[in-house]
């Protein structure tokens, strides 16, 4: 729309707002039905209707809930979330979300419920299946792709659940407690990307509380954040009957109530608005959110639109397949020959889970039958014979079943196993409680791999189980919640029509007590505290050294890629610039195949705890055998700054970063060290409490500092302690102590007067070095070494090093090194106790210029 239709628009909804009624405003911030928003007849206002999704349309044919319950019609089942996220593949993903709009637009539906963006904190999330990743940036990517893809059809989208939402157990009332950092690098960031890239027409807010708040009355987030600072354009929507005082909830920027409140809530509003409560103004900002997604929606309608259900069939066909992950394949079991005879092992072979429970569930256009699509794969060539295994709709053994599955696994040259989680293991509603297959599933897998070594296990899961039965299994397929072309997608992948190129969007633990969130999940009553803080899935698993049962962005093929060449733009940067990092990845394998080439950063000395390493960007790259070709990323500010929660602002602190290139998180194939500098200063004001190691490592005071403690030296006699233990000891204990402290220190020969003109000065200089570093920060080259340049960039280069050892041997391996990486040579000669002559300076910089 050009921006003179925007402005008619504009200036059309407000006329329209000054021409309604107070009751005819309020009216339009609920439902009329379950699923549909109110007209105003007299205005020519349509209502909207919305429908739950998000990995396929569910519009009721009869009757109205938000739990699966009744029928819906027809639609293209696309296997759900955890599946697709799987796939990395951004294009991809653009392709279901439009496939959806197109559903969307034959049914006369205007908005579909989804993509959910929630970050999978605990593997026993009930709902895990409907959400992307453990990972801020692969979720928020992957949710972004699929609003974009819906909205391209004219149908909008509604981002959920905003925000932290992310256990089903006791999911309306629970308070969620956790810290501002870790709310904004992990919970927040799924749905800030999303929002700034997708711009969904809607975003839907959550059941719980956050830090005693109802997502639905949280002004912080739904103002604040969302739209001023995000730059949302569209309404809020709650979740189903989420709101808990509608005058709150409003004021604090949620414009839709759903579903119907049957007109009581609607009359609260005009209540508040005539007795004081709640400004007219506010009420009409959200009409007039609303009413530009009911109007843009109303414009963006397709008359007599359809869609082909054999191609969106066969999309979901190529999704499932792009999805699926190869997670073992000993003496390269796979793929399998069509010929001699397969074992088919197993009710989910007949029986199928191709999708989670509860509001997302679809009524297929059709559904695959495994144990068909293998024998149409294997033709005349070969056999096929099935048994049931064990009863889906319990967990005991049925033995007849048992040993009926031995007896066809003992006859066949290969099984193939089909296991997983039951319907209702895992659903909306309820969390897991633990990891564990069916234990008739087990029973089985034990007992068939005892007749036939050649077993090959596929999984249909909505999130990690534990596998204790590992080591008994050459192949191992994750089929996740495949959707309604799951059976055919299988096949493809097990006989080799296809290459897998699936790599995990969360890591799998070897149990369950591994996982960050085990002590803390699912809290204590209504109360429930993030106690792990940033460390979730793998940034925890990398970071402490646990070894997973198979780390986050891992997967297999049928063919092996070799990565080389990494380079980047700019070895120094500063913070507000970009660097584009290259790498060449080449199929070096017999057979054509997809590897998702992985891009982590990690800042190698900070002072604020971050995790070892952190996805920061992602390419899937399609290679024939022997080809090779060059990997792109761009990597901004954002790539290597944390939240600082006092300056209430992303903040990159100046120093090393390395780039890691890998397959998963866990194999880093190359690595590239870059210097980012930041052109923000973190205003600091010293005072009687500063620590002096804080002055100390400070560059711009510590020169400062060096000199204090010298004086004080001198003023009190001190001499030079003569064993390296009590050096250390006396370090220790003046990089600890406030200045305070030297007051009582010297006996009386410094003042408190002295600490304050010491402090004067300490300040003045920090805020000379702030005024002049913007001008500093800029700098396009790296300046050249010199007497000037800080010990710690001159630690930087081998070079470098080489020559301050060849002056001062020892110094590489002094203790008190850490103290002086601030400092110039040229200061640190001017310190007494430095025991640094002029002379050796000059020596330092002549070998120095020489060198540059």
């Amino acid at each position: 729309m050009a921006k003179g239709e925007e402005a008619t628009l504009k200036r059309d909804i407000e006329q329209l707002i000054s021409e309604m009624t107070l009751e005819e405003k309020a009216s339009l911030c609920s439902g009329a039905s379950f699923w549909r928003t109110k007209e105003v007849e007299r205005m020519k206002i349509p209502s909207l209707m919305l429908t739950d999704g998000p990995h396929g349309l569910r519009k009721q044919k009869e009757g109205e809930d938000h739990l699966g319950i009744h029928q819906s019609v027809p639609a293209t089942c696309f296997p759900s979330a955890a599946g697709l996220a799987c796939s990395w593949d951004r294009t991809l993903m653009e392709k279901v979300g439009a496939a959806l709009g197109e559903e969307c637009q034959a049914e006369n539906v205007s908005i579909l419920l989804g993509p959910g963006a929630n970050i999978k904190r605990s593997p026993l999330c009930g709902r895990n299946f409907e959400y992307f990743s453990e990972d801020p940036y692969l979720s928020s990517e992957m949710a972004a792709h699929h609003i974009k893809g819906v909205q391209s059809q004219g149908v909008g989208t509604s981002l959920k659940h905003f925000a932290a939402n992310n256990q089903e157990h006791r999911r309306m009332s629970v308070d969620v407690t956790v810290d501002e950092r870790t709310l904004r690098e992990i919970y927040l960031a799924s749905f800030e990307g999303a929002v700034k890239k997708g711009q969904p027409w809607t975003v839907m807010s959550a059941y719980n509380k956050i830090n005693g708040t109802y997502a639905s009355e949280n002004r912080y987030l739904l103002n604040d954040i969302l739209r001023k600072e995000w730059g949302f354009e569209g309404f809020v929507v709650s979740d189903w009957s989420a709101v808990d005082e509608r005058i709150a909830a409003l004021a604090a920027g949620l414009d839709l109530e759903m579903p119907s409140n049957n007109g009581v809530r609607d009359q609260q509003i005009v209540e508040a608005v005539k007795n004081g409560q709640l400004a007219e103004e506010t009420l009409n900002k959200a009409v007039a959110r609303l009413l530009t997604v009911v109007f843009k929606a109303a414009d963006k309608k397709k008359a007599h639109a359809t869609y082909d259900r054999e191609a969106h069939h066969q999309l979901a066909r190529e999704v499932a397949r792009e999805s699926m992950v190869l997670l073992k394949n000993e003496d390269r079991i796979l793929p399998l020959k069509k010929t001699g005879t397969i074992a088919l092992i197993g009710a989910l072979a007949e029986t199928p889970r191709y999708q989670g429970g509860g509001s997302s569930h679809i009524n297929p256009t059709k559904i695959e039958n495994i144990v068909e699509e293998m024998g149409k794969a294997v033709g005349a060539n070969g056999e096929v014979k099935y048994a049931e295994g064990y009863d889906l709709s319990k967990d005991t053994i049925d033995h007849q079943l048992l040993a009926e599955a031995e007896n066809v696994a003992r006859q066949c040259d290969v099984a193939v196993l089909f296991v997983g989680l039951p319907d209702r293991y895992e659903s909306e509603g309820y969390d897991r409680e633990h990891l564990q297959l069916p234990a008739n599933q087990q029973q089985l897998l034990e007992a068939v791999a005892k007749v036939n070594e050649n077993l090959v296990v596929v999984l249909s899961n909505g999130a990690p189980v534990e596998m204790p039965w590992i080591n008994r299994v050459k192949g191992l397929l994750e089929a996740y919640l495949g959707g309604q072309a799951l059976g055919g997608a299988i096949a493809d992948l097990l006989f080799g029509e296809a290459n897998p190129s699936g790599k995990l969007a969360e890591t799998f633990p070897k149990q369950l007590c591994d996982n960050p969130s085990y002590l803390f999940f699912p809290g204590e009553g209504d109360k429930v505290a993030y106690r792990e803080g940033l460390f979730v899935g793998y940034r925890y698993y990398d970071t402490k050294k646990v070894e997973p049962l198979f780390p986050f962005g891992y997967g297999l093929s049928y063919t092996e890629f070799a990565y080389t060449n990494l380079s980047v733009s700019k070895k120094q940067l500063a913070d507000n610039e970009s660097v584009t990092v290259t790498v060449l990845v080449k199929n070096i394998g017999e057979v054509a195949g997809k590897e998702i080439v992985q891009l982590y950063v990690s800042d190698v000395e900070s002072t604020v705890i971050r995790p070892e390493k952190e996805l920061k960007g992602f390419e899937k790259v399609s290679l024939q055998p022997e080809e090779e070709k060059a990997v792109t990323f761009e990597l901004d500010r954002r790539a290597f700054a944390y939240y600082n929660v006092d300056r209430k602002d992303w903040h990159v602190e100046t120093g090393d970063f390395d780039l890691l290139v890998g397959s998963s998180s866990q194999e880093i194939h190359l690595k590239e060290t870059i210097r980012v500098e930041s052109t923000v200063d973190i205003d600091q004001a010293f005072t009687r409490n500063t620590l002096m190691g804080d002055l100390m490592k400070d560059p711009d005071t510590g020169a400062v500092a060096m000199q204090f403690l010298a004086k004080l030296g001198e003023s009190t006699g001190a001499s030079q302690p003569s064993e390296q233990e009590n050096n250390e000891m006396i370090e220790a204990i003046m990089k600890y102590s406030p200045l305070r402290a030297f007051v009582s220190y010297s006996n009386g020969a410094i003042t408190d007067q002295m600490i304050e003109d010491l402090l004067t000065e300490l300040n003045h200089q920090k805020a000379a070095s702030v005024s002049s570093g913007a001008e500093k920060s800029g700098e396009a080259n790296p300046p050249k070494l010199s007497e000037d340049t800080k010990i710690g960039d001159l630690l930087e280069h081998e070079e470098a090093k080489q020559i301050l050892e060849k002056h001062l041997p020892g110094f590489l391996a002094n203790p008190s090194l850490s103290m002086a990486k601030g400092f110039t040579l040229k200061q640190l000669s001017a310190i007494p106790q430095a025991d640094l002559s002029a002379d050796t300076v000059r020596l330092i910089a002549q070998d120095l210029a020489e060198m540059n």
